[in-house]
C-alpha cells in the first residue's frame, strides 16, 4: 500500500468512525418509547393499595404520636421511679412513699406525701428525652388524688434547660376520701425542645397522688389527652388506604407474658395495664431501658385514627407464639382458645351492636357505630410448622364465625429462602385470603425485583406487602433514609402497581423514629420533640398513595414490561374518579432520559398535562429537621397534541405524569 492509499484509508476510517460515532450520539438522543394501552386495563387496584405500618419503636407511641408528655405518669415501670425526681423541703422520714395496691385494675401504684405546714414536697419529671413546649401554645397539667386534709394546693410549673420558668400555674385540691381527678391549665411563654416539668404540694397533711399527666390543649382534632397533631397530619396528608397496627414485633412479646393484648388497652385510661416495650433492650447498640407501653395509645385510637384518616383498620394479633427471635415460647395448643376468642372479641369490639358485651365498651368509649373491620392479622413474622398448626385453628373459628373477615397471615421475616418456601406453600394450601411478606434489603434488591410479581398466581391468595424499606448501610451501621433507598424503591413500587390485581395492600416500615430515642433506622418519618420531616421515602410513599387509581394500564416497552432496562422502571394506572391517566416512571440514569409515550386510545386528553418530579443528582442526599425538604416534589406544565407525549426525564428521577381524559 502506497502512502497516498494509507493515507486516503485512514481517511475513511476516521470518516467512518465519525459518521458512527454520531450515528450513535443521535440514537443515544432518540427518546425511549413506552407504549401505553389505556383502553385496556388488566385488572381493579384495590382502594387501600397504599398505607402505613405502624408500631410503638423508635418512641413512636409513648414519646411520639400519643401527645402525653409526662414519662411513667402512674410509677407503674420495672424501676417506679424512673424519670422522676424527689425535690426533698423537708427532714420527715417517710415523706415520700410507694404504695401498690392490689384492689386497683391496671394501676396499682401511686405515691403518699407527707406534707407540714412548714415543708412543701414536689416530684420532678424529664419526660421523653425533654419536653417539647411552644411559647403562646396552652398546656394542661391533670392528676388524681384522694386526701382528707383540707387546704393543700398544687403547684406546677414548666423549666427550660436553663431553670428558667417558662409556665406556671397552681390551684387547690378538694379534701377527698376517694380518688379524685384534678386538672389546670398552663401557658407557655417560650419555646424549648427540652423543658422539664415541676409539680409541688403545699399544706399540711396527707396526700396520694397518681396519674401525673401534661398533655398540648392542641392536639389532633383538639381531642382531649389525645394524639400529636404534627405526627398525625403526615399520615393523613398522605391519604392511605390503610393502617396496620400496633405492629410489628411487639404483638408477638419477648415471651407470652409481654404480649400485645388488646383488651388490657381499651376502657378507662387509669385502668389499662402497662407492659415494658420489648425494643428497649433489644439492641445493644440503643439501648432504651425506659421504653414501656402505657397503652394510652390503645385498640380503641388506634380504630379512631384510622377512621380519622380514611384508612381501613387492619389490626394484628398474636397467634399463641412469642418472638421466635427472643424466647420463641408457645402456648401449648389445647390452651389455644383464649387467644382465639380474643380474636373473635375483637370483631365484636369493632363491628359489633351495642347490645354486644364489646360493641357496649365500643359505644361507652363514645363510638356507638362500628369501626368497619374487614381485615384482621394472625401472627406477625412467625414461621415453622408451629406457626401452621396454630395459624389452623384460627382460621377455623373466623371462617365459621365470621366469614365476612379477610384472613392475613405471615410469610415470615424473608422473601425468599427455604422458610419462606415453606410457608407460602403451606398458606396457599390452606387459601388463606392474604400473604403477609416482608422484605427489608438493599437498593440493588428492590431494583433487581420490579418483576417479582409478574408471574404471581392471579387465581392463590392476594399478597400485602406488609413491611418493607430499602436499607443503604445495613448491617454496618444505621440505616440512613437517603435518594438511593427512596429511588429504588419507588423502582419497586412500579412493580406492585403493575401487579395490583395480586399485590392488594403495601406499606413502608417502620413509620416513626425519635432523633433522641430510636432503636431501628431507617423510617419513614421523623420526629424531635417539637418537630417533624418526611424522609424522601416518605415523598415516593405519598406520590404512590395520593395517585393510586382504580385500573391497571398496561405499560411495555417493544412488548415488555418496563422493570429495569436502561435502568427505566414504569407503571400506569387509570383514575376513574378523577379521570386521570397516571404514568409513573423512575429513571435511575445519572443522566436526563428522553421519553416518548404513546397511548392507544379513543379518548381525547387535555391539551396541558402536569408533571411532578422527586429528583435528586447525589443518591447520598437526606432530608432532615434543619433541611427538611432537600427532596420534595416540583410541579410543571408539558404541552402536548395527539396521543403522544415527549418529555425528558432528570437523572435519577421518580416522575409522575397526570393527563386529564375528556
Amino acid at each position: 500500500m502506497t502512502m497516498d492509499q494509507s493515507g486516503w484509508m485512514k481517511k475513511k476510517i476516521s470518516m467512518l468512525l465519525l459518521a458512527t460515532g454520531l450515528a450513535a450520539s443521535a440514537a443515544a438522543q432518540l427518546p425511549v418509547e413506552l407504549n401505553i394501552q389505556l383502553d385496556k386495563p388488566k385488572g381493579k387496584i384495590s382502594p387501600h393499595m397504599w398505607g402505613v405500618f405502624f408500631e410503638d419503636i423508635n418512641l413512636g407511641a409513648d414519646g411520639g404520636i400519643y401527645a402525653e408528655l409526662v414519662k411513667n405518669r402512674s410509677f407503674e415501670f420495672d424501676n417506679p421511679w424512673m424519670g422522676w425526681k424527689k425535690l426533698e423541703h423537708t427532714s420527715g422520714e417517710g415523706a415520700y412513699l410507694l404504695l401498690n395496691d392490689g384492689q386497683r385494675k391496671g394501676n396499682k401504684r401511686y405515691v403518699r406525701l407527707t406534707n407540714n405546714a412548714e415543708s412543701k414536697l414536689g416530684l420532678q419529671n424529664e419526660g421523653f428525652r425533654g419536653m417539647g413546649i411552644k411559647a403562646d401554645a396552652t398546656y394542661e397539667f391533670s392528676l388524681q388524688h384522694r386526701s382528707n386534709a383540707p387546704g393543700m394546693q398544687v403547684h406546677v410549673a414548666l423549666l427550660d434547660e436553663g431553670e428558667r420558668v417558662i409556665a406556671e400555674a397552681q390551684t387547690p385540691l378538694q379534701s377527698t376520701a376517694t380518688w379524685t381527678a384534678t386538672a389546670l391549665r398552663l401557658q407557655a411563654t417560650a419555646t424549648t425542645g427540652k423543658a422539664k416539668l415541676k409539680v409541688w404540694f403545699t399544706g399540711a397533711g396527707i396526700l396520694d397522688v397518681d396519674m401525673l399527666s401534661l398533655f398540648p390543649l392542641d392536639t389532633w382534632k383538639g381531642r382531649p389527652k389525645g394524639l400529636r397533631k404534627d405526627m398525625v397530619q403526615l399520615l393523613a396528608d398522605m391519604k392511605p388506604g390503610f393502617i396496620r397496627f400496633p405492629g410489628g414485633c411487639i404483638v408477638e412479646g419477648r415471651d407470652l407474658a409481654n404480649r400485645f393484648q388488646w383488651k388490657k388497652t381499651v376502657g378507662p385510661i387509669d385502668e389499662r395495664e402497662l407492659i415494658i416495650n420489648r425494643w428497649n433492650t433489644e439492641f445493644s447498640h440503643r439501648l432504651t431501658p425506659d421504653y414501656f407501653q402505657t397503652f394510652g395509645l390503645g385498640f380503641y385510637e388506634y380504630f379512631l385514627l384510622a377512621e380519622d384518616i380514611g384508612a381501613a383498620p387492619v389490626p394484628i394479633l398474636n397467634c399463641g407464639m412469642a418472638c421466635q427471635f427472643n424466647s420463641g415460647e408457645l402456648v401449648p395448643m389445647d390452651q389455644l382458645d383464649e387467644y382465639v376468642q380474643d380474636a373473635l372479641d375483637l370483631i365484636e369490639f369493632a363491628n359489633g351492636p351495642v347490645s354486644t358485651k364489646w360493641g357496649r365498651l365500643r359505644a361507652d368509649m363514645g363510638h356507638p357505630q362500628p369501626f368497619n373491620l374487614k381485615m384482621i392479622g394472625v401472627g406477625n413474622e412467625n414461621w415453622g410448622p408451629q406457626y401452621i398448626e396454630r395459624l389452623a385453628v384460627f382460621t377455623k373459628a373466623l371462617r365459621e364465625k365470621h366469614p365476612e373477615i379477610a384472613i392475613i397471615a405471615s410469610s415470615g421475616t424473608d422473601p425468599e429462602g427455604e422458610r419462606f418456601e415453606f410457608l407460602d406453600d403451606r398458606l396457599r394450601a390452606m387459601h388463606i385470603d392474604v400473604i403477609d411478606e416482608h422484605y427489608y434489603r438493599p437498593p440493588s434488591w428492590f431494583l433487581s425485583s420490579a418483576s417479582r410479581y409478574d408471574n404471581y398466581d392471579r387465581k392463590g391468595p392476594k399478597i400485602f406487602a406488609g413491611e418493607y424499606a430499602s436499607h443503604t448501610t445495613r448491617p454496618n451501621g444505621p440505616g440512613k433514609s437517603t435518594w438511593e433507598a427512596a429511588l429504588s424503591e419507588a423502582a419497586f413500587m412500579t412493580g406492585l402497581e403493575r401487579n395490583a390485581d395480586v399485590v392488594e395492600m403495601a406499606s413502608y416500615a417502620p413509620l416513626f423514629g425519635h432523633l433522641d430515642g430510636w432503636q431501628w433506622s431507617p423510617d419513614l418519618i421523623w420526629v424531635d420533640n417539637l418537630r417533624v420531616y418526611g424522609t424522601p421515602s416518605y415523598q415516593v410513599q405519598k406520590l404512590y398513595s395520593t395517585h393510586k387509581g382504580s385500573d391497571i394500564i398496561p405499560v411495555d416497552r417493544a412488548g415488555q414490561p418496563v422493570a429495569g432496562r436502561d435502568s427505566l422502571y414504569a407503571s400506569a394506572v387509570y383514575d376513574q374518579h378523577t379521570k386521570e391517566l397516571l404514568i409513573k416512571v423512575v429513571n435511575y440514569n445519572s443522566k436526563p432520559m428522553p421519553m416518548r409515550f404513546a397511548i392507544a386510545t379513543d379518548r381525547k386528553f387535555a391539551p396541558v398535562a402536569q408533571k411532578i418530579t422527586l429528583a435528586g443528582k447525589d443518591l447520598n442526599v437526606s432530608n432532615s429537621i434543619e433541611e427538611p425538604l432537600n427532596i420534595q416534589p416540583k410541579q410543571a406544565d408539558i404541552r402536548f397534541k395527539g396521543k403522544a407525549l415527549t418529555d425528558s426525564l432528570a437523572p435519577y428521577s421518580f416522575t409522575l405524569i397526570k393527563l386529564q381524559t375528556k
